[in-house]
Formats: structure tokens, sequence, C-alpha cells
């Protein structure tokens, strides 16, 4: 997730399943005697029992099956992975439920895999497009286990701050619209597993409405007392919460009391300079970061020989922005006019999505202008300084992707870098969140990234504390036909697609014979080439899925070649996959150094990589939030409070460290996304080590403590 570049079913665009609410749930092995109970005055929304007919239920890479009766009717699900979020949609019988007097949607779930699944539940009404209309909770079910997912019919508001608030991704109670329903009008549930790596099983039975809903007691009239909505720091006005800055002078009170913490708590007495397990064993020192398998786990290895684990952090010291145009009388006591300030607006920002799309509104860094006021006029050196600090004291001992170059290059902590392959030639015919995927045949492709490596020389390139270099974020690799099928539907100046008709003259040679397996009837293969349809994807399978494969070797292969030519010791650490095919695995796991993936899911303890390969991972995001200081948004991973999140923290980086094959995970990002959304794509997520005003999180913080320190300790000395 960047700045300029992110995240993923993550991200809730209208393509995405939905908003995610905290889901209350309670887990029990689930045998007869434990099937949960209709309570008086529950609606049952689907009786799966005789007349209840499988084949009408949609699919998305997914099947259904009747689950066992002797528990009780309900269906077995079977989910894949080529999709980002494989389920069943179950439509209302009569088109519609009047839930009005429900207070949430209930579904017992039981988990008959092996494996920890997480499953999610939309509630749609018409239109629903992931974002708006609808309403999302999840659940993770153990192996074995059953619970109860509650999704609550958040309402959307009557009052008159419907309308008046936009260019955000969650909003203050009462504003409605994004992430609200309205219960009067239930068209249909979604039941999902979100981002999988692996396929899954889940059963589902007894989906009811429950729970009686209480109308407000009062009805807001008047607007007026809501706004100003933010205060000079960039905090929410109408709440308070532990660490909420209450004056300019707490800036400076805090920033001392910080500093006397860090000096107590310097770090983990065991580390080398890098972070690395110096009371470990010694094994070859490079000079520069390698992997090495080591008693059955994969590891880095640092410069000095010492067994390394990545615990990072991304998007250190990246100020996000937020618009201020449009929104007169957002911003109480704006500080953006004032002189001193005035470097953290951004006259014409960048927008992708949302109410912003297409425009260039003025923005202002709320984030920027404290640490200003914070650390004083010449705020940038000593708060690097805090930051290397900061970070040894916290247990972390990488720098993650899109954080600021000046604090990498101190020194001080090791740091990844990036290249980025989207300025040049895209299949036209591809389509994805973040963008068309980019033409690896076309010869600009590896001229962009040698230009790109080339502006790294004399700095991360060659940097002993630099671990390797991702390239791209997230793209579009779809299922495993998906980029050939987009190749034969762009034009004839597509490289890709004339790298695809050579092949396809050679293994044919005649257009009748090609005509005969795909069942199309081209006069040749030039018109072949001219030609944009997409034929039949399963008499064309063989072929589409052998060009697929050489796309994505096409791609790993390039950059790796263009990486070695300027960094022949630094490592190549892939793409940071979101969705990915087996088959775009396979081609990272043969040319990457360490494959990543961003995974935004409460644990990878269970992880299988399906390249095919033993080979070292390295998770590039994650995350967890909350809704209790102040924030309107959990962003991916919701969890119900401050000490909920540390203990998520910590189960996720145990199950990587416990995990034979990753070698390093990092936490989306270092600060809170901007109250009323960053300017980019209207995120405005819990999800920081600080929050707007520089104050950390002192749950979150001793939970990277706790896993920092002990990085080693499975290991015997």
């Amino acid at each position: 997730m960047h700045t300029t570049l992110i995240r993923m079913w993550k991200f809730l665009s209208s393509s995405t399943p939905g908003l995610v609410s905290v889901a209350r749930c309670a887990t029990v092995t689930w045998g007869i005697a434990l099937v949960a109970a209709a309570a008086p005055g529950d609606k049952a929304l689907f009786d799966f029992g005789g007349g209840f007919v499988l084949s009408h239920v949609p699919l998305q890479d997914a099947r259904v099956f009747a689950a066992d009766r002797t528990i009780s009717p309900g269906l077995r699900v079977a989910t894949g992975h080529a999709q980002p979020w494989p389920g069943i949609t179950l439509i209302a019988p009569a088109g519609s439920w009047d839930l009005s007097d429900f207070g949430q949607v209930a579904l017992d779930l039981r988990n008959p895999g092996a494996y920890r699944v997480t499953v999610a539940c939309r509630v749609d009404n018409q239109g629903a497009n992931g974002v708006t209309n609808c309403v999302t909770g999840t659940v993770v079910i153990e192996p074995g286990m059953a619970t109860v997912l509650r999704v609550d019919l958040k309402r959307a508001g009557n009052d008159t701050l419907q309308g008046k608030l936009f260019g955000m991704r969650g909003y203050p109670v009462g504003k409605g619209g994004e992430g609200t329903v309205d219960p009067a009008r239930i068209t249909q549930l979604v039941v999902f597993v979100p981002n999988p790596s692996a396929d899954h099983q889940f059963e589902v039975r007894n989906i009811r409405a429950t729970g009686s809903y209480a109308p407000p007691t009062a009805t807001v009239t008047d607007a007026s007392p809501y706004f100003p909505l933010i205060d000079t720091l960039g905090q929410y006005r109408h709440k308070d919460w532990p660490g909420k800055v209450h004056s300019l002078g707490e800036l400076d009170q805090r920033k001392a009391t910080e500093a006397a913490e860090l000096a107590a708590q310097p770090g983990p007495p065991e580390w080398d300079q890098y972070g690395g397990w110096k009371a470990g064993p010694r094994l070859e020192a490079t000079g520069f970061f390698r992997t090495q398998k080591y008693q059955g786990k994969w590891w880095l290895v640092d410069p000095e020989g010492h067994l390394f684990f990545s615990h990072g952090i991304d998007c250190v010291l990246m100020l996000d922005v937020t618009p201020i145009e449009e929104r007169e009388g957002w911003f109480d006591q704006f500080p953006g006019e004032l002189p001193e300030l005035r470097e953290f607006l951004s006259p014409r920002a960048s927008c992708l999505k949302g109410h912003y799309a297409g425009k260039s509104p003025r923005s202002f860094s709320f984030a920027g202008a404290n640490l200003r006021r914070k650390y004083g006029p010449e705020w940038r050196q000593p708060y690097q300084e805090r930051l290397h600090r900061r970070l040894r004291s916290w247990g972390l001992n990488t720098i993650g992707m899109w954080s600021d170059e000046t604090v990498r290059l101190l020194r001080k902590t090791p740091y990844v870098d990036a290249l980025n392959s989207s300025r040049s030639k895209p299949i036209e015919g591809s389509e994805g969140y973040w963008g068309k995927f980019p033409d690896p045949f076309d010869p600009e492709f590896r001229a962009g990234l040698r230009r790109g490596m080339a502006a790294k020389q004399g700095k991360s390139a060659g940097d002993p504390w630099c671990l390797g270099f991702f390239a791209d974020n997230e793209i579009a690799w779809g299922d495993e036909l998906s980029l050939a099928a987009a190749t034969l539907a762009s034009p004839a100046q597509q490289p890709a697609k004339q790298a695809f008709l050579e092949s396809l003259k050679e293994e044919y040679r005649d257009i009748e014979r090609l005509n005969a397996v795909w069942g199309t009837s081209h006069a040749s293969f030039a018109d072949l080439l001219e030609n944009r349809t997409v034929p039949d994807r399963q008499k064309a399978r063989d072929d589409l899925a052998a060009f697929y494969t050489r796309i994505a070797e096409q791609y790993f292969r390039t950059i790796r070649e263009v990486i070695r030519e300027t960094a022949p010791k630094q490592l190549y650490l892939g793409c940071r996959f979101a969705w990915v095919s087996a088959r775009a695995a396979a081609a990272a796991a043969k040319y990457c150094d360490v494959v990543s993936y961003n995974l935004y899911q409460r644990s990878v303890a269970d992880f299988r990589f399906d390249g095919g390969a033993d080979v070292p991972l390295i998770i590039g995001e994650f995350h967890f939030g909350a809704l209790d200081r102040g924030m309107f948004h959990t962003g991916l991973v919701p969890v119900a409070n401050q000490a909920a999140r540390a203990a998520a923290y910590l189960e996720y980086v145990e199950g990587a460290l416990r995990h034979p094959d990753f070698v390093g995970c990092h936490w989306f990002q270092y600060q809170d996304e901007p109250t009323t959304g960053r300017v980019y794509d209207e995120e405005n997520y819990q999800i920081g080590f600080v929050d707007i005003t520089d104050t950390p999180y002192t749950e979150t913080i001793e939970a990277a403590r706790q896993a920092g320190y002990h990085l080693y300790d499975r290991l015997p000395k």
C-alpha cells in the first residue's frame, strides 16, 4: 500500500466484497448438541431443507454441497484461491427482506478443514459494490471448530450530516452512506473467504436475522454543532480517548517523556548492529544480506553472518495529505495558512479514486505540521534520529516500503527499496485495481527498469544496509489464464500479442489447425493478430495457460537480470503479491530470491505457498485497526480495541516466526492515515504505530517489543 500505489481486496473498492466490521463470535466444537438454536423472535432467512436448490446458488471460485444433515441442514462450501474473494451468493427468496426490526444477521459456521479459515459475510442492498449499500463482518475459525458470525446492520443516518461529509472510507457514527445499509431492503448475502492463499472449506447453517434494533432517541436536526469536525492537530473534535492531545504544549511534554523511555529501553541486547542475532550461530558473512535454510527454516543472513528475521514497518516518514478543498468549515483553527506550516500544503495533489478522482485538490499534511510543531523549525534531523531510536527500542529491525529515502540512507536500520515498471507499455486488454499489467515483452519494460536502477547507484544499490529490491506492488495477476486472454484482447501493436502469435505459429503452423482446437474461424494468423475477441477459455486453455507462464517468467526474469546488472549482491524480493495464481507464484519462485506477499489476514501460521518450490517468503504488508481512538475506519482487518490489536499483532508475527518459509513481515503502516482520508484514495485507517500527532500507541508498541526482543528465542544458542 503506497501513497501513490496501494493495496488489494484490502482497499474495498467497487470490485471488492465490502467494508469489514468487527464480528462478535464464540467458537465451540460443533456437535449436534451445540448447534445454535434460534432465539425467540429471530427470523430465519433460508431453509436449507429439501426444497433448497444447490444449482441455483451463484458461485465465485467455489463449489457448494449439502452439509452433514445429522447436525442440521446447511451448505458446505469449498473455495479456491485463484480469486481474491471466493464464495457464494445467497439471494433473498422473495427478492428482498425487511429486517428493520433486527440489529444483526447471524450465521452458524463450521470449519471442517485442516487449516484455519477466515470467513466473511456481506449483507447487501441493491447496488452494493463493496463500499456502499452493504455491511460486512468476518470471523476466524480454527480447524474442527464452529462459531457464530454476527454482522451488525449499521443504518444509514437520516440526520443532517448525510451528504455533508465525503472523501473518506469510514465516517463518524451517524454519517451513514459507506458501510451502511437500509435494513428494510436487504437483497442478498455474500459469504466468502477474503484474499485466501490456499483452498478452504466451511459449512454454513441457520442464517437468521436476530437482535432487536432500538432507534436513536434523538435525531440531529442541525449539522452546525458538528462543524468544525477536525481540530487544529488533525484529530476528531467530538470525542475524547486515551492519548489524545489537547494542546500544543502537550506535544513538547510527550517528546521529553518519550526520550526518557527510549533511553531506558534502547533495544534488544542480543542484536548486532543490523538487528541480526549476534548471540546465535555464525554463518558465512558476505557483506550483504542473503538467504539460507537453517535447521529446517528459511532465514535471512545479515552482512555479518548472523541469522536475521526482518521485523519491519512501512511508510516511515511518509507524510500523507488530506484534501482541504471543498471542505470549508471542516477544520478548526486550520494551521495551513500559518507561514511556518505552509510547507505542508500541496496546491495540486494526485487522486486515483473516490470523490476527488480526476481532480487535483489543494491538500494538507497535519502529520507534517505536527512534527514541525513538536520538533521545531529544523524538525527533520532530530525526528529522523528519533525514528531510528524508536524502531530499535520497539524491536523493529527493518524500514519497509514507501519510506523516506533520507531516513533510509542514514544507514542505522536495514531497509528495502523498490523498482516500478508501471511506466512501461501496459497490456491493453488487462485490468486491475491499480491499473493494467505491464507488458514485459515491450523493450521499454527493460529500459525503464534500467533507468530506475541507475538512479539507485550510490544510494541503495551496493549498500549493505539494503536487504534488496521489490518490483511493483499488487499488480493484477488474475487467474492462470487471465493475462494471456488479456493479451489476445489487445491491439495488434501489443508486443506481448506479437510474441503470443509467434509462438502459436510455431505450434500450429496452419491456422486451420488452431481453429480446430479453439473452435474459431480466423482466416489467417494475420487475422488473429488484428482480432481482439478472446476465444473460449476452455477450448484454448492449454495455449492460454502456456503463454500466461511465459508472460510471468518474462516479467520476473527481466527484473532479476536488471537488478543483477547494478546490484549483483543484493536480493530480488518479488512483486508483493495480493492476488496471484499458482503459475505466477511458480514463476516468482524460479527467479526471485525471496517471494513476497501482502497478507491482510489474522494469521499466517498455516500459509501454504502454491508455487511448487521450497523458497523463502516475506510479508510486505499486514495490519489491524480499531475504532476506539478517534478514527473512523479500522483498515482491512478489524479488531475490537487497542488491546485486541496488540494481541493480534503478536499472534501474527509469532505465526510468521514459526512458519518454515517466512523470513520477515512488515506492518503497514508507521502512522495513522489522515482522519479525513488521504487524498490518493480516501483511506482513513487506524493502522499506525503512531497517531496523527506522533503519539505512539502503547499497546501495539509493547506487542512489537515482545515479538522483537524474542525474535531468535526459538533456536538454541
